[in-house]
């Protein structure tokens, strides 16, 4: 056992993982470098960042979740989302990997999901890779040094990409696994190297165990007002519409970037750090993050570079579109200390519509804010999941289906009730295309989006002129006093040459909605059925 606290009555070997080569506990950010450098897993670069490949997975699979269908869970998970797997299966499983294990080194980190005590979870991570180790200790919140000598996990991630399952023997899909067991508190991930695995299937334990709480959690990014933490905002959407690049705002406080809770004291962060995508990223357009890739121990994923220089291609794309940055939340001068913010005034949908027919804002309903937010409707960006290789439009309720372990009208049923009791105003935004679909438009300046959400914010968007959409029903400005937003843009079918072939467009896109959401009908209240479309 290498140096690092753990609590000496919860090392592995008292939950029965035994055998194993050197077990690092707890290692610190340059001992986990040092590590990473030693075991050829990665290379330093500039700042100290550490440049590494995630090999064959790109992105997450998220096909290859599996949930052990048991007593405790088989009414209550989501089985049309979500592939089950027998408990005899899983035991297989866990015994086959345990049996790979033996041998082989492993890192421990034992962490925090959740800012707010209340509800946090107390999670272990055993990765056979320590750049995972370094990765998922950014990304989760790191307790006190002294508190490790305390902690005791109530849920345990074993991450082994050496090992390969077997689908005939193991109840799953491909030799790719991602298996949650809740009985036994226990998921086993192998055959695949890619990192957002990790705090994905965190993310997922908590989708499942919060809202028993009376807690909504969200697959979203939230800021609020300098100084003023109950003025706070969240940003929901899927990877690729905006949610880090828009949250990262210098004029507020950022609480964090991809998952939070709302409970009955207000929104906090689940995690510790931020896993930004690095594409086309620049200085001009986001400073704060493009600076993070050259500081220390900031995990550089599927990046190109230069093999003498180090430098960072940010353009180039060969290895995947998916390629990212993992840091901690501190590397953001306006990160929020706490993590915690106030009920927030203002719920912001992040859409990115390949079609082109979305205004660049909206301004919802309640009705119509639970109507998008179980409609999930945005396009799949090119390698957030495999085998995405350009914009795919896709229906991904709450705007994060794949972690959704419930019924999709349990999370917005939370929603709808927080927002009717809170007073918040929900926005629908459009991160997507205009002046066209995919191919022919082009995407949504930034400039543009970062203007409107700025009055949305500071409500001067509130007392702008109204039109309603003829297609979707809800608001949208007919001017706003910014440069950055021409009228044109508020009205996407003046943004295109041929008006006539928006119509079809927007048809086409107001029949897809429409279809989608039958599948709610029989589980929701009237006045969300009520929502005319078209």
């Amino acid at each position: 056992m290498s140096v690092g606290r753990v609590n000496p009555d919860k090392t592995l070997e008292h939950q029965g993982i035994t055998g194993l080569g050197e077990v690092h506990y707890n290692l610190i950010e340059p001992d986990l470098i040092q590590q990473s450098l030693c075991r050829s897993e990665g290379t330093l670069g500039r700042g100290g960042a550490l440049l590494v490949s995630t090999g064959k997975f790109t992105g997450r699979s998220p096909k290859d979740k599996h949930v052990v269908k048991s007593d405790l869970v088989q009414d209550t998970i989501w089985w049309e989302n979500n592939r089950a797997m027998s408990s005899e299966g899983f035991d297989t499983l866990h015994d086959d990997m345990l049996a790979h294990m033996k041998g082989r080194d492993y890192f421990v980190q034992d962490l925090y999901a959740g800012a707010d005590s209340t509800h946090r979870l107390d999670v272990r991570l055993v990765t056979e890779l320590a750049w995972h180790s370094l990765f998922i200790r950014h990304m989760l919140r790191r307790p006190e040094r002294d508190e490790l000598d305390s902690f005791a996990p109530e849920f345990t991630v074993i991450n082994c990409p050496t090992f390969k399952a077997d689908p005939e023997r193991h109840n799953c899909r491909s030799d790719t696994i991602i298996a949650m067991n809740f009985d036994k508190k226990l998921i086993l991930i192998g055959g695949t190297e890619y990192a957002g695995e990790n705090k994905k299937s965190v993310f997922t334990l908590l989708n499942y165990m919060l809202p028993e709480k009376n807690v909504m959690p969200m697959h979203c990014s939230a800021n609020h007002a300098s100084g003023n933490p109950v003025d706070s905002a969240v940003f929901f959407g899927l990877s690729g519409t905006g949610k880090t690049t828009l949250s990262a705002d210098p004029n507020r406080v950022l609480i964090g970037d991809d998952e939070h809770g709302w409970s009955d004291r207000g929104i906090f962060n689940f995690e510790g750090g931020c896993y930004a995508k690095t594409i086309n990223l620049s200085r001009e357009a986001e400073p704060e993050i493009y600076d993070t890739t050259s500081k220390f121990g900031t995990v550089i994923e599927n990046m190109v570079f230069d093999p003498e220089t180090k430098e960072l291609d940010f353009d180039d794309d060969s290895l995947t579109a998916n390629m990212r940055c993992a840091y901690p939340m501190h590397y953001i001068s306006n990160a929020s200390t706490t993590a915690l913010g106030g009920h927030p005034k203002n719920v912001i949908m992040l859409t990115c519509d390949a079609f082109g027919v979305l205004p660049p804002i909206a301004r919802l309903t309640p009705a119509q804010a639970m109507y998008h937010f179980l409609s999930g409707f945005t396009s799949k960006v090119a390698g957030t999941e495999r085998g995405v290789t350009e914009p795919e439009p896709t229906f991904s309720t709450c705007f994060g289906a794949p972690f959704m372990p419930r019924r999709p009208e349990v999370y917005g049923a939370l929603l709808r009730d927080k927002i009717a009791k809170h007073g918040t105003t929900c926005w629908l935004v459009n991160t997507g295309w205009t002046g066209g679909a995919f191919g022919t438009g082009s995407r949504m300046p930034i400039k543009a989006t970062r203007a409107l959400l700025t009055a949305a914010l500071d409500g001067s968007l509130e007392n702008a002129q109204f039109r309603k959409d003829p297609n979707f029903g809800f608001d949208v400005p007919v001017t706003v006093k910014a440069s950055a937003v021409p009228d044109i843009l508020l009205d996407p079918r003046r943004t295109w040459d041929n008006g006539e072939a928006y119509d079809r467009q927007a048809a086409k896109l107001v029949k897809m909605f429409s279809e989608n959401f039958a599948q709610y009908e029989d589980h929701i209240d009237d006045d969300v059925k009520a929502v005319a479309i078209g």
